[in-house]
């Protein structure tokens, strides 16, 4: 590991760091947010995770998230959203491949040797943190887009892991849409029930253990809202399955870091109310 930012922000401290992941097979980098209160002891972590074509930096950046994560003094980890590098398998088009790890474990070629960001952020990133940083094993997850994607799948995976789960706009149902159905056939294959492993639906559909309330936040005015979010189908599966569901649609809101921006500070606050 090696420190390659360090900023003072909010009382706190915003770091990136650069590691050499196993789960990856490559260097990869992750923000982490300290906040005042990891001066004096451990804190409960809430990984964020971001979408298509971004890295670490557009959270750090944009959201605007320290300011609360020092007020109710969590540490935020942003790691990024794919394995990079020279040798790691790639994509000419921006839906696929550097950028758009998609968080699932690959089991195709050319993308299973790197392209492994469910481990990496399910195991290997929390291990890390909590054995390099003053972190407890308290967590919560959330994301936007791919990430919110990436967020519920994680999750819903894993009941009992994380305290809270909150997502803005997600990619609800990527069985269902052509983001989704690209990234699974490339990097999962063409066998649709492999498919049921990584989509938020149909874990909610297959599970008898319903995870904390999912916190959803919208925008109305998202371009993308129609044809590749879907947030309609998730409610549908919650509804069926009983898993309590929080769906905002918030009007006017696209699917910007503006839209994140607005509702970070009541996503991070819920998080750290339901981590006590």
């Amino acid at each position: 590991m090696e420190r390659i930012e360090r900023h003072a922000s909010h009382g706190g401290w915003q770091e990136v760091w650069t590691q050499d992941s196993d789960a990856l097979g490559c260097a990869t980098r992750f923000g982490v947010y300290l906040p005042p209160q990891a001066q004096a002891g451990r804190c409960p972590v809430l990984y964020w995770l971001s979408g298509l074509t971004c890295t670490e930096q557009n959270f750090l950046t944009k959201a605007g998230a320290q300011r609360f994560a020092a007020e109710h003094g969590l540490i935020l980890v942003a790691p990024d959203t794919s394995p990079r590098g020279e040798d790691v398998a790639d994509d000419a088009a921006w839906d696929l491949g550097q950028g758009a790890g998609f968080y699932v474990n690959a089991t195709e070629a050319p993308w299973v040797p790197h392209y492994r960001m469910y481990d990496y952020v399910v195991d290997e990133l929390p291990a890390l943190v909590e054995k390099h940083f003053p972190a407890s094993d308290v967590r919560a997850v959330s994301g936007h887009s791919m990430g919110g994607h990436g967020a519920l799948v994680i999750a819903l995976r894993n009941p009992g892991r994380y305290a809270s789960v909150s997502a803005f706009a997600p990619i609800a149902a990527p069985s269902h849409v052509q983001w989704g159905q690209k990234a699974f056939a490339a990097y999962l294959g063409d066998d649709r029930g492999a498919w049921a492993a990584w989509d938020a639906c149909e874990l909610i559909a297959a599970s008898d253990k319903p995870v904390p309330a999912i916190l959803v936040d919208q925008g109305t005015g998202d371009p993308f809202l129609e044809d590749q979010l879907r947030p309609e189908l998730l409610r549908e599966a919650c509804e069926r399955a009983d898993q309590p569901l929080e769906l905002r649609m918030q009007p006017g809101y696209d699917h910007s870091y503006y839209f994140v921006a607005s509702f970070i500070g009541e996503h991070v606050a819920r998080h750290a109310q339901l981590m006590r």
